[in-house]
Protein backbone atom coordinates (compact mmCIF):
# COMPACT_ATOMS: atom_id res chain seq x y z
CA UNK A 1 0.00 0.00 0.00
CA UNK A 2 1.21 3.44 -1.35
CA UNK A 3 1.60 6.37 0.92
CA UNK A 4 -1.08 8.12 -2.25
CA UNK A 5 -3.20 5.11 -2.05
CA UNK A 6 -7.09 6.23 -2.15
CA UNK A 7 -6.18 9.29 -3.00
CA UNK A 8 -7.14 10.64 -7.15
CA UNK A 9 -4.57 12.69 -9.11
CA UNK A 10 -4.89 14.47 -12.12
CA UNK A 11 -1.57 15.93 -13.94
CA UNK A 12 -2.11 18.80 -16.99
CA UNK A 13 0.83 18.17 -19.58
CA UNK A 14 0.84 14.16 -18.54
CA UNK A 15 1.82 13.27 -22.26
CA UNK A 16 5.56 14.01 -22.18
CA UNK A 17 8.39 15.53 -20.17
CA UNK A 18 7.81 16.29 -16.25
CA UNK A 19 4.18 15.67 -16.76
CA UNK A 20 4.39 11.65 -17.47
CA UNK A 21 7.40 11.39 -15.09
CA UNK A 22 5.42 13.08 -12.12
CA UNK A 23 2.15 10.75 -13.07
CA UNK A 24 4.24 7.70 -13.17
CA UNK A 25 5.56 8.65 -9.43
CA UNK A 26 2.42 9.47 -8.12
CA UNK A 27 1.11 5.64 -9.64
CA UNK A 28 4.17 4.30 -7.51
CA UNK A 29 3.09 6.02 -4.46
CA UNK A 30 0.00 4.07 -4.74
CA UNK A 31 -2.43 7.33 -6.50
CA UNK A 32 -4.90 6.15 -9.08
CA UNK A 33 -3.92 9.02 -11.76
CA UNK A 34 -5.75 10.64 -14.52
CA UNK A 35 -3.45 12.58 -17.09
CA UNK A 36 -4.50 15.20 -19.37
CA UNK A 37 -3.27 17.00 -22.68
CA UNK A 38 -4.20 18.51 -25.83
CA UNK A 39 -2.78 15.76 -28.17
CA UNK A 40 -4.79 12.46 -27.66
CA UNK A 41 -2.67 10.22 -29.49
CA UNK A 42 0.29 10.85 -27.65
CA UNK A 43 -1.97 11.02 -24.29
CA UNK A 44 -3.29 7.75 -24.80
CA UNK A 45 -0.05 6.22 -25.26
CA UNK A 46 1.47 7.93 -22.53
CA UNK A 47 -1.52 6.37 -20.65
CA UNK A 48 -1.58 3.11 -21.45
CA UNK A 49 2.41 2.70 -20.65
CA UNK A 50 2.07 3.85 -17.10
CA UNK A 51 -1.42 2.96 -16.53
CA UNK A 52 -3.41 6.33 -16.05
CA UNK A 53 -6.68 7.39 -17.50
CA UNK A 54 -6.76 10.13 -19.61
CA UNK A 55 -8.68 13.32 -20.46
CA UNK A 56 -8.09 15.50 -23.53
CA UNK A 57 -8.04 19.23 -23.05
CA UNK A 58 -6.55 22.73 -23.45
CA UNK A 59 -5.83 24.11 -20.37
CA UNK A 60 -6.02 27.49 -21.82
CA UNK A 61 -9.99 26.93 -22.88
CA UNK A 62 -12.19 27.55 -19.69
CA UNK A 63 -14.96 25.33 -21.19
CA UNK A 64 -12.66 22.73 -21.76
CA UNK A 65 -11.44 22.45 -18.52
CA UNK A 66 -14.88 22.52 -16.92
CA UNK A 67 -15.73 19.34 -18.91
CA UNK A 68 -12.55 17.26 -18.74
CA UNK A 69 -12.66 17.66 -14.16
CA UNK A 70 -16.57 16.71 -14.62
CA UNK A 71 -15.34 13.60 -16.24
CA UNK A 72 -12.07 13.15 -14.39
CA UNK A 73 -14.31 13.56 -11.18
CA UNK A 74 -13.16 14.30 -7.95
CA UNK A 75 -9.57 15.63 -7.73
CA UNK A 76 -7.28 14.97 -4.42
CA UNK A 77 -4.05 16.33 -6.07
CA UNK A 78 -3.68 18.43 -8.67
CA UNK A 79 -0.47 18.81 -10.57
CA UNK A 80 -0.76 22.26 -13.02
CA UNK A 81 2.17 21.15 -15.13
CA UNK A 82 1.26 22.09 -18.63
CA UNK A 83 3.13 25.02 -19.74
CA UNK A 84 4.97 26.59 -23.01
CA UNK A 85 7.82 28.29 -23.62
CA UNK A 86 8.94 31.27 -26.60
CA UNK A 87 11.83 33.40 -27.34
CA UNK A 88 11.94 36.81 -28.64
CA UNK A 89 14.05 39.52 -27.76
CA UNK A 90 11.64 41.95 -25.52
CA UNK A 91 10.89 44.43 -28.44
CA UNK A 92 10.17 41.70 -30.81
CA UNK A 93 7.51 39.89 -28.49
CA UNK A 94 4.25 40.30 -30.15
CA UNK A 95 0.96 40.73 -28.76
CA UNK A 96 -0.28 37.31 -29.77
CA UNK A 97 2.97 35.48 -28.07
CA UNK A 98 2.92 37.38 -24.71
CA UNK A 99 -0.71 36.17 -24.37
CA UNK A 100 0.51 32.67 -25.33
CA UNK A 101 2.36 32.38 -22.68
CA UNK A 102 -0.06 33.63 -20.00
CA UNK A 103 -3.07 31.79 -21.19
CA UNK A 104 -1.56 28.60 -21.20
CA UNK A 105 1.34 29.08 -18.30
CA UNK A 106 -0.95 31.62 -15.77
CA UNK A 107 -4.55 30.98 -17.19
CA UNK A 108 -4.37 27.60 -17.44
CA UNK A 109 -3.14 27.02 -13.97
CA UNK A 110 -5.75 29.38 -12.45
CA UNK A 111 -8.76 27.56 -14.78
CA UNK A 112 -7.87 23.90 -13.36
CA UNK A 113 -7.05 24.91 -9.91
CA UNK A 114 -10.71 26.77 -9.44
CA UNK A 115 -12.32 23.66 -11.06
CA UNK A 116 -10.51 20.80 -8.60
CA UNK A 117 -10.11 23.55 -5.62
CA UNK A 118 -14.12 22.54 -4.41
CA UNK A 119 -13.87 19.03 -3.56
CA UNK A 120 -10.65 19.35 -2.18
CA UNK A 121 -11.95 21.97 0.52
CA UNK A 122 -15.15 19.69 1.02
CA UNK A 123 -13.13 16.55 1.63
CA UNK A 124 -10.92 18.79 3.58
CA UNK A 125 -7.50 17.29 1.94
CA UNK A 126 -6.05 18.10 -0.75
CA UNK A 127 -2.60 19.04 -2.49
CA UNK A 128 -2.29 21.57 -5.50
CA UNK A 129 1.41 22.08 -6.99
CA UNK A 130 2.33 24.20 -9.84
CA UNK A 131 4.90 23.51 -12.00
CA UNK A 132 6.63 27.10 -12.03
CA UNK A 133 10.39 27.59 -13.22
CA UNK A 134 13.69 29.19 -12.36
CA UNK A 135 12.22 31.47 -14.81
CA UNK A 136 9.54 32.17 -12.15
CA UNK A 137 12.14 33.74 -9.07
CA UNK A 138 14.93 34.97 -11.73
CA UNK A 139 14.79 36.93 -14.88
CA UNK A 140 15.93 35.23 -18.34
CA UNK A 141 16.62 36.80 -21.26
CA UNK A 142 14.79 36.54 -24.37
CA UNK A 143 12.03 35.10 -22.39
CA UNK A 144 10.14 38.27 -20.74
CA UNK A 145 6.48 36.44 -21.45
CA UNK A 146 7.24 33.52 -19.99
CA UNK A 147 8.72 34.79 -17.10
CA UNK A 148 6.34 37.09 -16.42
CA UNK A 149 3.72 33.96 -17.01
CA UNK A 150 5.71 31.80 -14.18
CA UNK A 151 5.95 34.58 -12.26
CA UNK A 152 2.76 35.11 -12.12
CA UNK A 153 2.49 31.47 -10.85
CA UNK A 154 4.41 31.78 -8.09
CA UNK A 155 2.48 34.68 -6.45
CA UNK A 156 -0.84 33.01 -7.34
CA UNK A 157 0.54 29.63 -5.49
CA UNK A 158 1.06 31.70 -2.55
CA UNK A 159 -1.97 33.80 -2.35
CA UNK A 160 -3.73 30.71 -2.54
CA UNK A 161 -1.91 28.88 0.15
CA UNK A 162 -2.54 31.49 2.51
CA UNK A 163 -6.24 31.31 1.85
CA UNK A 164 -6.42 27.53 1.99
CA UNK A 165 -3.86 27.14 5.32
CA UNK A 166 -7.03 26.19 7.77
CA UNK A 167 -8.35 24.08 5.24
CA UNK A 168 -6.60 20.72 4.98
CA UNK A 169 -4.94 22.11 1.68
CA UNK A 170 -1.93 23.03 0.57
CA UNK A 171 -0.34 25.09 -2.25
CA UNK A 172 3.25 24.63 -3.65
CA UNK A 173 5.39 25.02 -6.81
CA UNK A 174 8.36 23.76 -8.25
CA UNK A 175 10.69 25.86 -9.95
CA UNK A 176 12.60 23.47 -12.36
CA UNK A 177 15.79 25.03 -13.90
CA UNK A 178 16.86 23.59 -17.63
CA UNK A 179 14.94 20.31 -17.95
CA UNK A 180 15.72 17.42 -20.56
CA UNK A 181 12.64 17.70 -21.73
CA UNK A 182 10.67 18.64 -25.18
CA UNK A 183 10.91 22.76 -24.45
CA UNK A 184 15.08 22.22 -23.89
CA UNK A 185 15.15 20.15 -27.19
CA UNK A 186 12.77 23.31 -28.94
CA UNK A 187 15.31 25.94 -27.06
CA UNK A 188 18.37 23.95 -28.09
CA UNK A 189 16.88 23.80 -31.89
CA UNK A 190 16.25 27.85 -31.33
CA UNK A 191 19.80 28.00 -30.48
CA UNK A 192 21.09 26.52 -33.54
CA UNK A 193 19.13 27.99 -36.01
CA UNK A 194 19.67 31.89 -34.83
CA UNK A 195 23.50 31.42 -33.75
CA UNK A 196 24.82 28.16 -36.07
CA UNK A 197 26.25 27.00 -33.16
CA UNK A 198 25.88 22.81 -32.92
CA UNK A 199 23.70 20.85 -30.42
CA UNK A 200 25.64 20.31 -28.49
CA UNK A 201 26.99 23.66 -27.94
CA UNK A 202 23.72 24.68 -26.91
CA UNK A 203 22.86 22.00 -24.74
CA UNK A 204 26.07 22.77 -22.97
CA UNK A 205 24.77 26.74 -23.11
CA UNK A 206 21.95 25.82 -21.36
CA UNK A 207 23.22 23.32 -18.80
CA UNK A 208 26.24 25.92 -17.83
CA UNK A 209 23.66 27.49 -15.39
CA UNK A 210 23.50 24.78 -13.47
CA UNK A 211 26.11 24.82 -10.79
CA UNK A 212 26.44 20.94 -11.41
CA UNK A 213 27.25 21.73 -15.08
CA UNK A 214 23.97 19.82 -16.29
CA UNK A 215 20.21 19.94 -17.31
CA UNK A 216 17.69 18.18 -14.79
CA UNK A 217 16.22 15.34 -15.59
CA UNK A 218 12.38 15.13 -15.42
CA UNK A 219 12.68 12.48 -12.75
CA UNK A 220 14.21 14.52 -10.10
CA UNK A 221 11.39 16.88 -11.02
CA UNK A 222 8.57 14.10 -10.20
CA UNK A 223 10.86 13.22 -7.29
CA UNK A 224 10.18 16.60 -5.67
CA UNK A 225 6.44 17.01 -6.85
CA UNK A 226 5.37 13.23 -5.72
CA UNK A 227 7.14 14.26 -2.08
CA UNK A 228 4.74 17.59 -1.68
CA UNK A 229 1.85 15.59 -2.56
CA UNK A 230 2.65 12.65 0.22
CA UNK A 231 0.67 13.39 3.65
CA UNK A 232 3.04 14.14 5.83
CA UNK A 233 4.37 17.14 3.68
CA UNK A 234 1.36 19.41 5.07
CA UNK A 235 3.54 21.34 6.39
CA UNK A 236 4.71 22.56 3.11
CA UNK A 237 1.98 25.47 2.04
CA UNK A 238 3.28 27.98 -0.52
CA UNK A 239 6.47 27.10 -1.10
CA UNK A 240 8.56 27.37 -4.41
CA UNK A 241 11.00 24.92 -4.49
CA UNK A 242 13.81 25.34 -7.26
CA UNK A 243 15.00 22.11 -8.31
CA UNK A 244 17.86 23.25 -10.58
CA UNK A 245 21.39 22.16 -9.24
CA UNK A 246 21.91 25.62 -6.89
CA UNK A 247 21.24 28.05 -9.78
CA UNK A 248 18.86 29.90 -7.79
CA UNK A 249 19.07 30.07 -4.12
Amino acid sequence: MGELTGKHALVTGGGSGIGLAVARALIDAGARVTICGRDESRLLAAGRAIGAACVVMDVADRRQVDAAFAQAGQVDILVNNAGQAASAPFGKTDEATWQRMLDVNLSGTFHCTQAALPAMLAAGWGRVVNVASTAGLAGYRYVAAYCAAKHGVIGMTRALALEVALKGVTANAVCPGFTDTGIVSDAVANIVAKTGRSQEQARSELAAGNPQGRLVQADEVANAVRWLCLPGSGAMNGQALAVAGGEVM
